[in-house]
């Protein structure tokens, strides 16, 4: 179902509000947004985007991994992605990890312009990945050597490390807001 006129000027108007996941009472929104991206229904104050992260070991190195990143289409080409994205990131680099992953099918051409425009590489192509048989791309950001990087601040304790992170786009009233000053919640 396409937007209407209307509801796409309301769109434009609308501000984000980013805010890190606090708890399981933001999981009916993120299960609602799944759901309204499915159905492709839009509902001005719901939930718009969201990233799922996972933060952990693996093969002896601390690995970020991104696992599912939404937003409703009229939402699309804001730089709600990206921002999302780009806060995930920033989280790992500093708690000191060492790289981030995710795999994104060889078709979706925006999120492969959106993960090489941050940086990804694809380091391999993986056949038939997917249960709808499409192939895909294995993606990896590897953050620069702390020593070589000094400007980054680094948590001195991973037990203090979440293993989840989600970021979450809210729509507010007025204007994307892109200084950190206006986004920070």
């Amino acid at each position: 179902m396409e937007a209407s006129s209307e509801e796409k000027a309301e769109f434009e108007e609308a501000e984000i509000k980013y805010v890190s996941y606090e708890g399981e009472h933001h999981l009916p929104l993120i299960m609602s947004l799944v759901d309204q991206e499915l159905k492709q229904a839009f509902h001005k104050g719901k939930c718009v985007g969201t990233v799922v992260c996972k933060m952990g070991e693996h093969r002896n190195t601390f690995r970020g991994y991104i696992a599912m990143l939404v937003v409703i289409k009229p939402y699309r080409g804001r730089g709600i992605a990206t921002e999302l994205v780009t806060r995930s990131i920033r989280m790992m680099m500093e708690s000191d990890y060492e790289e981030v992953t995710l795999e994104a099918e060889v078709t979706n051409k925006g999120a492969l312009a959106l993960y090489g425009h941050l940086g990804f590489i694809r380091a391999k192509r993986l056949f038939h990945y997917y249960l709808n048989g499409v192939d895909v791309f294995r993606l990896k950001l590897l953050f620069p050597r702390q020593e070589l990087h000094y400007s980054v601040p680094v948590m001195t304790n991973r037990d203090e490390v979440m293993n989840m992170l989600i970021w979450i786009a809210l729509e507010e009233c007025s204007g994307l807001p892109y200084s950190e000053e206006r986004m920070s919640c």
